[in-house]
């Protein structure tokens, strides 16, 4: 496929295939999903026509039909494919049979009778990191650092200044973006979010019902609150604050599942590990997007507004921060979570591996002040924590050099990899 970009989700699903029937991939529209599944393909359909997902609602069986492994696209627009889909599997008996896609959940949930724990294994996707988008070197990767294969650490300075930084908050991770002349990737950006929220034709009367515009006022304050723990009354407050409308609290719930539905946002939540003091965890989750871009969209922020406001920088770049870093974890069969205790005590991102290895990284612009606060914080959790599974401490930044302080590794994000 011409200008193709490799993707690291494609291990997962190489690996998914050969021990699942059938997986779905999940994850925002314009991410890449599609293009990535059919790499793996032999035949395929795709219901993004009223005339398709009619056909497909008549006869769903009928889809089923063709050469394996086959993409269904959209399938979510004919919920009881989904039950079709595990019944065939359960009556094959083989693996890498389907890989179903889509940008949202089911139109009707109620329709699928079977969860397809066994036989369709679930694998999601987000927009490109600044590895895959060839903007990382990866001179430094996380998978070595956990496994112990890291080369010595010696100080690199990269040429990335801070003005790239800014274009690609706002830029994103999506792949026609990142192809694109860096004068007209922003602006093709902008047009996928003016389209984010149009579902007059939808299919799925749960988003048809959505009113656009509270859909918006909701994600601004999002946007507003970027990277924060803020709680689900200040986001309620701050619509209403803001001027956009007034919102109940069962009406915010319910736009926020469509939200997360969608893969427009996408919370961290909390790391709940043993301590050795008597504060407790904080389980109010950081709020966060699937991509920064759409946050830059709703509050129409360029990298210029970025550049003469450090400070709300900072705060998006630990969201697209937080975007790479669980692209990353994803791919080395690790967990993302935050970490924020009852004392004050926070750290932006724990990586914690399925065997009980993690790591944990605080996320700065850069500059020695900021730098200084995260080792010092680091330094801090590692001493309140009960867990001798701490590999490594690592202080994320935006550009500079990368180096060893102590023990704690300062590298920035444009030389991280899996």
């Amino acid at each position: 496929m011409a200008n193709y970009i490799t993707r690291y989700v494609e291990k997962e699903i190489e690996r998914k295939l050969k021990t699942s029937g059938a997986i779905v991939i999940e994850g925002p529209k314009f991410c890449g999903k599609t293009t990535t599944a059919m790499r793996f393909a032999k035949s395929s359909s795709k219901l993004i026509t009223r005339q398709a997902i009619e056909i497909a609602n008549m006869n769903p069986s009928a889809i089923l039909e063709g050469d394996k492994p086959k993409v269904i696209d959209e399938w979510q627009t004919v919920p009881d494919l989904w039950n079709q889909v595990r019944a065939y599997v359960d009556d094959k008996q083989e693996f890498g049979q389907f890989i179903l896609t889509g940008s949202s959940t089911p139109s009707d949930k109620e329709y699928i009778v079977h969860s397809g724990a066994g036989r369709i294994a679930k694998i999601s996707m987000r927009p490109m990191s600044l590895y895959e988008s060839g903007e990382s070197s990866g001179d430094y990767s996380l998978s070595s650092l956990f496994f112990n294969e890291q080369e010595p650490f010696i100080i690199n300075e990269n040429n990335i200044s801070l003005e790239n930084i800014a274009h690609y908050i706002c830029r994103g991770g999506w792949p026609l973006s990142v192809i694109s002349d860096q004068d007209v990737a922003i602006e093709i950006t902008r047009n996928y979010y003016q389209g984010l929220f149009n579902f007059e034709y939808s299919n799925n009367e749960k988003f048809r019902n959505k009113k656009p515009e509270i859909l918006r006022s909701i994600v601004r304050s999002y946007a507003r609150n970027i990277s924060s723990q803020a709680s689900l009354k200040t986001i309620r407050e701050d619509v209403s604050k803001s001027g956009d409308r007034m919102v109940d609290p069962g009406t915010l719930n319910d736009y926020l599942e469509a939200l997360n539905d969608l893969f427009i946002i996408k919370d961290l939540n909390s790391w709940n590990p043993n301590l050795r003091s008597k504060a407790t965890i904080r389980s109010t989750p950081t709020r966060h997007f699937i991509d920064t871009s759409i946050a830059s969209c709703a509050l129409s922020i360029y990298p210029e507004d970025l550049m003469n406001d450090l400070e709300t920088m900072g705060l998006f770049f630990e969201d697209m921060a937080v975007r790479d870093l669980s692209i990353y974890a994803s791919s080395i069969n690790g967990e993302l979570s935050h970490y924020r205790d009852s004392s004050g005590l926070e750290c932006d991102t724990i990586i914690h591996l399925s065997n009980g290895k993690w790591a944990a990284i605080e996320i700065k612009l850069g500059g020695e002040k900021l730098i200084n606060e995260g080792i010092k914080n680091l330094k801090k959790l590692e001493a309140n924590v009960l867990n001798d599974n701490l590999i490594f401490k690592m202080v994320l930044t935006a550009t500079g050099p990368a180096y060893k302080a102590d023990d704690v590794f300062v590298v920035p994000i444009t030389m991280l990899k899996a």
